[in-house]
């Protein structure tokens, strides 16, 4: 199938854009069967997302799994007298970079839909820029409770954002399963570490309130870095609290250096961590000594249902160079979930620009099966899918342990 691809570099920013299957694919006649009409209007979606770095093997899987949607919604012609086309931009796991790139993006006119951003400290800069834009955002991994409920998500939830969604649910949910499923194993006794950032504190609040009011310890609390590699300062003040496992807010780059640490020191007991950590090189990077490490995600894995079954294997067909990684499921729903929008707001619509007001109120209103499950919002823009999974690191994979719906 065609593709045409553009690239621009400048100030560390990548911008790829791709129009897929805009011309269809040749039949056995030597025929083209399918995809849209060269008299198409287009309208883009953008990605944006780590795609360099040590996070980029998690970019490059959302960036993928939207090129997958994209281009069987071109192939089925889902949208009558419109091509779809990706433009995937590069954030670099950094806020500042990654506002950049939501400008970059919504000063393209096409643009009607973004999904990501992966982090939410960027995330906390790309939304009021995509929100004055008037562009759908949809987050297939951002779990900080602050980015749809306000700053205040328990007291007094109030939505900052009306044009931000997400297709993953948030900490709150998240921490209350990790403080569930360490309490229903008989440990009382935890020492926490996160790395300042958005996601990593609030991961660690969240799991600390609902361990606490479970009835666990919070034996140690300490802090680091977020560009540190030596981790002894910290290592050192939480192996005197005699903790049965220490509780990590943060990502995997650092995830497994700092188990690999903390257990070199002495403090052999497992780390446990959210979805941040849940990926195959926190294995790679805590070597041996990761055997035994926790882990939480959100969703059940992909390959738990037939949708998900049918994504990897159509994923697996379309050739990316890089795997759908922790977030191509929710990735690809983000996706789709823009696409339904577009299927009514695009209908009478002269260009893409004057579509993008309606594209938010539609993006709210959808309701369909997805890989990851029932893809609908609430009125806070989070999916009303609270399924989170426990993982255990064994034989140097992570194994499931038990997936439950978090009420």
């Amino acid at each position: 199938m065609p593709q045409r691809s553009v690239v621009a570099v400048g100030a560390s920013l990548l911008v790829a854009s791709l129009a897929l299957a805009g011309c269809g694919t040749r039949g056995d006649d030597g025929g083209e069967t399918g995809g849209a009409g060269s008299e198409n209007k287009v309208a883009k979606i953008g990605v944006i997302a780590p795609l360099s770095g040590d996070l980029s093997a998690l970019g490059k899987g959302i960036q993928h799994s939207v090129e997958l949607a994209v281009k069987q919604a071109n192939e089925s012609e889902a949208i009558p007298g419109w091509t779809l086309e990706v433009v995937a931009v590069d954030d670099e796991a950094k806020p500042d970079i990654g506002k950049n790139g939501a400008t970059s993006l919504a000063g393209d006119d096409d643009v009607v839909g973004v999904v990501g951003n992966l982090n939410s400290s960027v995330t906390q800069q790309t939304q009021p820029v995509f929100a004055a834009a008037k562009i759908a955002q949809i987050s297939p991994a951002n779990t900080g409770p602050t980015l749809t409920m306000g700053a205040d998500p328990i007291g007094a939830p109030e939505r900052p954002y009306p044009s931000f969604f997400r297709t993953c649910t948030t900490d709150l949910v998240q921490g209350k399963f990790a403080a569930k499923f360490l309490m229903d194993q008989g440990i009382t006794k935890v020492a926490t570490i996160h790395d300042k950032k958005t996601y990593g504190q609030g991961l660690v609040a969240a799991f600390t309130t609902n361990y606490e009011e479970m009835g666990g310890t919070i034996v140690a609390a300490e802090t680091i870095n977020a560009d540190d590699a030596n981790f002894n300062a910290a290592i050192t003040k939480v192996k005197p609290s005699n903790p049965e496992v220490v509780y990590y807010g943060g990502e995997y780059p650092q995830g497994g250096p700092l188990s690999q640490q903390m257990k070199a020191a002495g403090l052999t007991v497992p780390m446990m961590g959210g979805d941040g950590i849940f990926d195959p090189k926190y294995i790679e990077l805590g070597t041996a000594t990761s055997d035994g490490d926790l882990a939480t995600s959100v969703g059940a894995p992909v390959d738990s249902s037939e949708a998900g079954k049918k994504f990897l294997a159509d994923y697996e067909a379309g050739g990316f160079a890089e795997p759908s990684a922790a977030y191509g499921g929710y990735s690809y729903d983000a996706a789709n979930a823009i696409i339904n929008a577009l299927k009514v707001s695009l209908k009478d619509a002269a260009d893409a620009k004057s579509a993008r007001d309606a594209t938010i109120a539609e993006v709210g209103k959808v309701s369909f099966e997805g890989v990851t499950g029932q893809v609908e919002f609430d009125e806070f823009g989070d999916t009303k899918v609270k399924v989170i999974t426990g993982y255990k690191v064994e034989g140097g994979k992570w194994a499931t342990v038990k997936t439950e719906t978090v009420t």
